[in-house]
Protein backbone atom coordinates (compact mmCIF):
# COMPACT_ATOMS: atom_id res chain seq x y z
CA UNK A 1 0.00 0.00 0.00
CA UNK A 2 1.12 3.55 -0.51
CA UNK A 3 0.39 7.12 0.40
CA UNK A 4 -1.50 9.31 -2.07
CA UNK A 5 -0.66 12.56 -2.86
CA UNK A 6 -3.61 14.31 -3.69
CA UNK A 7 -4.72 16.04 -6.90
CA UNK A 8 -5.68 19.72 -7.46
CA UNK A 9 -9.43 17.97 -8.40
CA UNK A 10 -11.30 16.72 -5.06
CA UNK A 11 -10.73 13.23 -5.46
CA UNK A 12 -9.40 10.60 -3.17
CA UNK A 13 -8.30 7.03 -3.63
CA UNK A 14 -10.37 4.52 -2.34
CA UNK A 15 -10.47 4.20 1.81
CA UNK A 16 -9.73 0.25 1.75
CA UNK A 17 -6.19 1.53 0.14
CA UNK A 18 -4.72 2.96 3.43
CA UNK A 19 -1.98 1.83 5.37
CA UNK A 20 -1.96 0.27 8.55
CA UNK A 21 -2.18 2.92 10.61
CA UNK A 22 -5.16 4.77 8.61
CA UNK A 23 -3.18 7.28 6.45
CA UNK A 24 -4.56 7.35 2.84
CA UNK A 25 -3.32 10.50 1.47
CA UNK A 26 -1.48 13.72 2.02
CA UNK A 27 -2.34 16.91 0.73
CA UNK A 28 -5.27 18.57 -0.92
CA UNK A 29 -7.34 21.47 0.48
CA UNK A 30 -10.32 22.39 3.13
CA UNK A 31 -12.90 23.24 0.37
CA UNK A 32 -16.42 22.29 0.50
CA UNK A 33 -16.25 19.86 -2.31
CA UNK A 34 -13.09 18.13 -0.92
CA UNK A 35 -14.74 17.32 2.46
CA UNK A 36 -18.05 16.34 1.42
CA UNK A 37 -16.42 13.70 -0.97
CA UNK A 38 -13.70 12.60 2.09
CA UNK A 39 -16.97 11.84 4.59
CA UNK A 40 -18.65 10.54 1.96
CA UNK A 41 -15.80 7.89 1.08
CA UNK A 42 -14.96 7.31 4.61
CA UNK A 43 -12.33 9.34 4.48
CA UNK A 44 -11.49 12.39 7.41
CA UNK A 45 -8.42 14.63 7.52
CA UNK A 46 -6.83 14.66 10.87
CA UNK A 47 -3.51 16.94 10.96
CA UNK A 48 -1.84 19.26 9.01
CA UNK A 49 2.28 19.04 8.77
CA UNK A 50 4.73 21.29 6.97
CA UNK A 51 1.95 22.63 5.77
CA UNK A 52 0.51 19.45 4.37
CA UNK A 53 -3.56 17.88 5.00
CA UNK A 54 -2.98 14.35 5.90
CA UNK A 55 -6.36 12.15 5.66
CA UNK A 56 -6.95 9.25 7.28
CA UNK A 57 -9.42 6.15 7.02
CA UNK A 58 -8.68 3.96 10.17
CA UNK A 59 -9.15 -0.19 10.28
CA UNK A 60 -10.77 -0.59 12.80
CA UNK A 61 -13.13 2.64 13.03
CA UNK A 62 -14.95 3.41 16.25
CA UNK A 63 -18.70 3.66 16.04
CA UNK A 64 -21.48 4.86 18.42
CA UNK A 65 -25.17 3.87 17.17
CA UNK A 66 -27.60 6.35 18.97
CA UNK A 67 -29.87 4.09 20.80
CA UNK A 68 -26.83 2.69 22.56
CA UNK A 69 -25.28 5.51 24.47
CA UNK A 70 -23.65 4.40 27.66
CA UNK A 71 -24.40 6.91 30.42
CA UNK A 72 -24.39 6.91 33.96
CA UNK A 73 -27.02 7.47 36.71
CA UNK A 74 -25.63 10.82 38.03
CA UNK A 75 -25.16 12.06 34.42
CA UNK A 76 -28.59 11.20 33.71
CA UNK A 77 -29.98 13.14 36.29
CA UNK A 78 -27.80 15.82 35.48
CA UNK A 79 -29.13 15.55 31.73
CA UNK A 80 -32.52 15.67 32.90
CA UNK A 81 -32.48 18.48 35.52
CA UNK A 82 -32.18 20.96 32.49
CA UNK A 83 -28.74 22.32 34.66
CA UNK A 84 -27.39 23.13 30.99
CA UNK A 85 -29.17 24.97 28.21
CA UNK A 86 -28.70 22.78 25.44
CA UNK A 87 -28.77 24.67 22.09
CA UNK A 88 -27.72 23.31 17.97
CA UNK A 89 -26.00 25.28 16.13
CA UNK A 90 -26.06 28.66 17.90
CA UNK A 91 -22.42 29.69 17.76
CA UNK A 92 -20.37 26.89 15.30
CA UNK A 93 -17.43 28.54 15.37
CA UNK A 94 -17.98 29.44 19.12
CA UNK A 95 -17.49 25.25 19.88
CA UNK A 96 -14.56 25.08 16.95
CA UNK A 97 -12.45 27.18 18.41
CA UNK A 98 -12.98 26.31 21.95
CA UNK A 99 -12.28 22.43 20.80
CA UNK A 100 -8.95 24.08 19.27
CA UNK A 101 -7.94 25.49 22.60
CA UNK A 102 -9.36 22.09 24.47
CA UNK A 103 -6.02 20.56 26.44
CA UNK A 104 -5.60 16.66 25.79
CA UNK A 105 -3.41 14.39 27.44
CA UNK A 106 -3.01 12.10 25.07
CA UNK A 107 -2.01 14.92 22.46
CA UNK A 108 0.72 17.17 22.19
CA UNK A 109 -0.68 19.58 20.22
CA UNK A 110 -4.01 20.12 18.59
CA UNK A 111 -4.53 19.23 15.04
CA UNK A 112 -7.85 22.00 14.71
CA UNK A 113 -5.48 24.88 12.66
CA UNK A 114 -6.92 27.84 11.49
CA UNK A 115 -7.28 26.14 8.33
CA UNK A 116 -9.36 23.89 9.66
CA UNK A 117 -11.19 26.20 11.12
CA UNK A 118 -11.75 27.66 8.30
CA UNK A 119 -13.17 24.59 6.11
CA UNK A 120 -15.34 23.40 8.34
CA UNK A 121 -16.85 26.92 9.17
CA UNK A 122 -17.31 27.06 5.46
CA UNK A 123 -18.48 23.92 5.79
CA UNK A 124 -21.14 25.03 8.37
CA UNK A 125 -22.46 27.62 6.35
CA UNK A 126 -23.14 25.60 3.95
CA UNK A 127 -25.59 23.47 5.81
CA UNK A 128 -23.64 20.17 6.56
CA UNK A 129 -21.17 20.89 9.53
CA UNK A 130 -23.07 21.33 13.16
CA UNK A 131 -22.70 22.18 16.75
CA UNK A 132 -24.85 21.00 19.82
CA UNK A 133 -23.80 23.62 22.86
CA UNK A 134 -23.83 23.87 26.45
CA UNK A 135 -24.40 27.12 27.99
CA UNK A 136 -24.84 27.65 31.73
CA UNK A 137 -26.12 30.86 32.84
CA UNK A 138 -25.89 32.20 29.33
CA UNK A 139 -22.21 31.15 29.26
CA UNK A 140 -20.92 29.10 26.98
CA UNK A 141 -19.03 25.81 29.00
CA UNK A 142 -19.09 22.82 26.51
CA UNK A 143 -20.39 21.15 23.71
CA UNK A 144 -19.34 19.22 20.61
CA UNK A 145 -19.39 19.17 16.35
CA UNK A 146 -19.33 17.05 13.33
CA UNK A 147 -19.90 16.83 10.17
CA UNK A 148 -23.82 15.37 8.56
CA UNK A 149 -24.37 13.33 5.49
CA UNK A 150 -27.58 11.32 4.54
CA UNK A 151 -28.31 9.51 8.10
CA UNK A 152 -24.56 9.39 9.60
CA UNK A 153 -22.94 12.09 11.67
CA UNK A 154 -19.11 12.02 11.62
CA UNK A 155 -18.04 13.24 15.18
CA UNK A 156 -15.23 16.14 14.67
CA UNK A 157 -14.54 16.90 18.75
CA UNK A 158 -15.40 17.97 21.67
CA UNK A 159 -14.76 20.41 24.30
CA UNK A 160 -16.13 21.37 27.83
CA UNK A 161 -15.08 23.59 30.44
CA UNK A 162 -17.58 22.63 33.23
CA UNK A 163 -17.97 19.15 34.18
CA UNK A 164 -20.29 16.91 32.06
CA UNK A 165 -20.91 19.46 29.83
CA UNK A 166 -20.00 17.84 26.91
CA UNK A 167 -21.61 14.49 27.80
CA UNK A 168 -24.67 16.34 28.20
CA UNK A 169 -24.42 17.95 24.69
CA UNK A 170 -23.59 14.27 23.11
CA UNK A 171 -26.60 12.78 25.17
CA UNK A 172 -28.84 15.59 23.51
CA UNK A 173 -27.53 14.68 20.09
CA UNK A 174 -27.98 11.11 20.26
CA UNK A 175 -31.32 11.70 20.88
CA UNK A 176 -32.34 13.76 18.21
CA UNK A 177 -30.36 11.54 15.93
CA UNK A 178 -32.54 8.52 17.24
CA UNK A 179 -35.74 10.73 16.17
CA UNK A 180 -34.00 11.39 13.22
CA UNK A 181 -33.54 7.76 12.56
CA UNK A 182 -29.79 8.30 11.97
CA UNK A 183 -27.59 5.16 11.50
CA UNK A 184 -24.50 5.61 13.39
CA UNK A 185 -22.02 8.60 15.15
CA UNK A 186 -18.43 7.87 13.74
CA UNK A 187 -15.91 8.47 16.25
CA UNK A 188 -13.68 7.97 13.88
CA UNK A 189 -10.37 6.95 15.85
CA UNK A 190 -10.40 4.60 18.96
CA UNK A 191 -10.38 6.29 22.27
CA UNK A 192 -11.42 4.34 25.93
CA UNK A 193 -13.40 7.31 26.57
CA UNK A 194 -15.88 7.18 23.70
CA UNK A 195 -15.51 3.26 24.29
CA UNK A 196 -17.00 3.60 28.27
CA UNK A 197 -20.02 6.07 26.57
CA UNK A 198 -20.65 2.56 24.45
CA UNK A 199 -19.19 3.21 20.94
CA UNK A 200 -17.60 -0.07 19.23
CA UNK A 201 -15.21 -1.24 16.98
CA UNK A 202 -16.26 -2.29 13.50
CA UNK A 203 -13.77 -3.41 10.86
CA UNK A 204 -13.54 -0.87 7.61
CA UNK A 205 -15.22 -2.97 5.33
CA UNK A 206 -18.04 -3.48 7.15
CA UNK A 207 -17.93 0.38 7.67
CA UNK A 208 -17.84 1.35 4.42
CA UNK A 209 -21.05 -0.50 3.36
CA UNK A 210 -22.79 1.07 6.70
CA UNK A 211 -21.64 4.44 5.02
CA UNK A 212 -23.06 3.50 1.40
CA UNK A 213 -26.31 2.98 2.86
CA UNK A 214 -26.62 5.55 5.12
CA UNK A 215 -25.73 8.16 2.94
CA UNK A 216 -28.44 7.10 0.20
CA UNK A 217 -30.87 8.75 2.55
CA UNK A 218 -31.36 12.65 2.02
CA UNK A 219 -29.10 14.73 4.33
CA UNK A 220 -30.82 17.02 6.86
CA UNK A 221 -29.03 20.43 5.58
CA UNK A 222 -29.25 23.74 6.87
CA UNK A 223 -29.56 25.11 10.43
CA UNK A 224 -30.08 22.41 13.25
CA UNK A 225 -30.95 25.27 15.46
CA UNK A 226 -33.47 23.95 17.73
CA UNK A 227 -34.21 23.91 21.62
CA UNK A 228 -33.18 20.68 22.99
Amino acid sequence: MSVYLLPSEPLFPPAGEAEDDGLLAIGGDFSVDRLLNAYASGIFPWFIHNSDIYWFSPDPRLILFPGKLKISRSLDRIVRSGKFDIRFDHDFEAVIRNCARMKRSHEPDTWISEEFIQGYTKLHQKGFAHSVESYFHGELVGGLYGVSLGKAFFGESMFFSMPDASKVALAHLTEWLMKWDFSFIDCQADTDHFRRLGAELTDREKYLRMLIQAIKHPTRKGSWMLDA
